[in-house]
């Protein structure tokens, strides 16, 4: 199993390009179930997720041309195609579940196990299925297993949501599509990845429009051939703006549109980075001595993402105070915490809240990932250590993060990949 080796401290220079949306392409590609036509999706991340949903698509009998560079896909789909979504691949991903919506809207049935992914939480699928029945499907569960159909055509609805969800979201715009009639999505998540997909499918021809948390979907026949350019990666943008205030970098993030990621920049201000913003581009250089942030509080889009949370917690373990970050979307997202106290760091959970003492001076030691973003914080934690760490279980890293290491090296980091 592959592990990272990182001798710190290290001090960042250099520019980085950021990759395409993991999270906005695993939706884009969950969409194209729906088309008859060819569908052509540019700018694709090379992760493994995105090769879990392309390997998911081809078992339900799509036929996936990638090209040369495995960034552009070429989408056909079978007249007759399979809508059985089997645990070995769902259990793999998340994301996965996302095929249930366009299935049961195209074809009027699906048998997809329960979803996997990071171990972040309960993340319960009910909001999906709620939904998912007020247009019009019926479902069972059995052996892990939600066994659903429908009697023809999915029906517009009115729809609202208890809680913001943007799996659930996601899956209610991609059966409304071809539904009959109109669907109203209310409390509605806004995440940009979200108007990614409603861009992609209005330029397709389905009829997608939005007024602040509502999202109303009024249903088409069917979709035309198309072509796409996905969104730059968010997440992937914040976590190098972190590591160059952490690591008094001076860096240019390239590919990227700052604006989407203005909540993260604000703070990463108060801690004391110098921020400009250009076309497509951000230059940040890191502080001396970084500040604390009070408080610090994961919401919705546009406020904080949540999984930026780990990355900032790393940042304030380095601040020159007491820091406190709330984490308000997801119960269990705290297991990088214990990691980070082998390497010294001295933080206190109560209930959702966090409190790091800063000051902190981390040793380099051998440590444990426990899913995506956490694993990423300890990347950034070892290149601000003294010494060598060692990152083990990086494969959740390889889910998310295109070519991690190689960018890294790019810009100064001792990093590489041993089995």
């Amino acid at each position: 199993m592959d592990k990272f080796l990182i001798n710190g401290p290290c001090k960042i220079k250099g520019k980085v390009k950021i990759s395409g949306s993991k999270n906005s392409s695993l939706g884009i590609l969950a969409a194209t179930l729906l088309f008859d036509k060819p569908v052509v999706v540019k700018n694709l991340p090379r992760v493994q997720d995105i090769r879990s949903m392309l390997y998911l698509l081809k078992s339900l009998g799509s036929k996936i041309i990638l090209s040369k560079d495995n960034r552009t896909v070429k989408i056909i789909n079978r007249k007759r195609m399979k809508t059985f979504c089997d645990y070995a691949i769902v259990k793999k991903m998340r994301g996965s579940f996302l095929v249930l919506g366009p299935l049961i809207s195209k074809f009027n049935k699906a048998k997809i196990s329960m979803p996997g992914g990071c171990l972040i939480g309960a993340r319960p699928v009910n909001y999906h299925l709620a939904a998912l029945k007020k247009l019009g499907m019926n479902f069972d569960i059995k052996n892990g297993y939600i066994m659903a159909q429908s009697k023809g055509r999915l029906k517009g609805s009115q729809i609202k949501f208890a809680k913001v969800s943007v799996g659930a979201t996601t899956n209610t715009i991609l059966a409304a599509c071809l539904a009959k009639g109109t669907t109203h999505i209310k409390l509605a998540a806004r995440e940009p990845e979200i108007f990614d997909l409603t861009q992609f499918l209005n330029k397709a021809g389905a009829n997608i429009k939005w007024s602040g948390r509502t999202c109303t979907v009024v249903g088409v026949n069917s979709l035309s051939q198309t072509t796409y350019t996905v969104m730059s990666d968010r997440i992937e943008a914040g976590t190098f703006s972190v590591a160059a205030t952490l690591a008094k970098g001076n860096l240019e993030i390239i590919n990227f549109n700052p604006k989407i990621i203005e909540t993260e920049l604000k703070l990463l201000k108060k801690a004391g980075a110098r921020i400009k913003q250009g076309n497509n581009k951000i230059f940040i250089s890191g502080p001396e001595k970084i500040k604390p942030i009070k408080n610090i509080e994961t919401k919705e889009w546009p406020g904080v993402a949540t999984d930026m949370q780990s990355q900032f917690m790393v940042l304030m373990c380095m601040a020159n105070g007491k820091s406190i970050i709330t984490e308000n979307i997801f119960e269990n997202r705290f297991l990088h915490v214990g990691e980070l106290q082998r390497l010294g760091a001295t933080i206190r959970i109560q209930k959702n809240k966090a409190i790091i003492e800063g000051n902190t001076k981390f040793i380099g030691a051998e440590l444990m990932s426990s899913d995506l973003r956490a694993s990423v914080a300890l990347v950034l934690a070892a290149m601000v250590s003294s010494g060598k760490s060692i990152i083990n279980r990086i494969y959740h890293l390889d889910r998310g993060y295109e070519n991690l290491e190689n960018k890294l090296r790019n810009i100064g980091v001792k990093i590489r990949r041993v089995k």
